[in-house]
């Protein structure tokens, strides 16, 4: 058993055996993401929903269709070697007066102790807000079209945009933060037209460059 195999394990039992968790350890609800240890990409999601809870695959609804989409790659490669996916929450929170509660914040660490175990990441996909606050709490701050606009720009700059990905070599990893593409949040897309016409097609060049 590699190292980070044995270290993944532990800490899923970890997780199982939290206080917090014993109501989805009793309905054998197990704790949902997806972990390849050799992924040059790793999208980091928010928490599950009611339907993947049931599936127990991350991103087995309607926003993972239009990530797909939105990544330019198919369902066999979105569930492949190649991506990981570990949400803020490895478990569904809930449903609230708005829509699903959101990740529960003492999961946070046990998001960054996964996470850590994946050396060979080189494209972080920051989905919805919870995720892009963990990873870059000053541009959370930024209204989302101030946050998003500048990364299209790179779109329109080939030398930019080629310069974006860290080398091999290097241990970087860009972040890449996204509009969660619920259909709750169609509507800023529709009326934010420059997202899916720059910004996508940007995120599709990455991919296709790490996979």
């Amino acid at each position: 058993m590699k190292q980070n195999d044995k270290a993944l394990k532990e800490l899923i039992e970890e997780i199982k055996t939290l206080p917090e968790n014993q109501s989805y350890t009793e309905r054998d609800v197990p704790p949902i993401f997806q972990f390849h240890e050799e992924s040059r990409i790793l999208l980091v999601g928010q928490a599950p929903g009611r339907k993947v809870e049931e599936s127990g695959i991350p991103f087995h609804d309607l926003s993972g269709k239009r990530l797909m989409e939105w990544m330019g790659i198919s369902e066999e490669i979105f569930y492949g070697k190649s991506i990981s996916i570990i949400p803020m929450d490895f478990y569904y929170p809930g449903k609230g007066k708005g829509g699903d509660l959101p990740p529960r914040p003492f999961m946070r660490k046990y998001h960054d102790a996964v996470a850590t175990l994946l050396p060979k990441v080189k494209l972080r996909i920051l989905i919805g807000k919870y995720a892009i606050a963990h990873y870059d709490p000053k541009g959370a701050k930024l209204p989302l079209k101030d946050l998003l606009y500048p990364y299209g720009e790179a779109w329109e700059n080939e030398s930019l945009a080629d310069s974006l990905l860290p080398e091999k070599t290097s241990s970087k990893i860009l972040n890449f933060p996204l509009v969660h593409p619920s259909p709750l949040n169609y509507g800023w897309i529709n009326k934010n037209p420059w997202f899916m016409e720059r910004n996508v097609p940007l995120l599709q060049k990455m991919v296709k460059e790490l996979l």
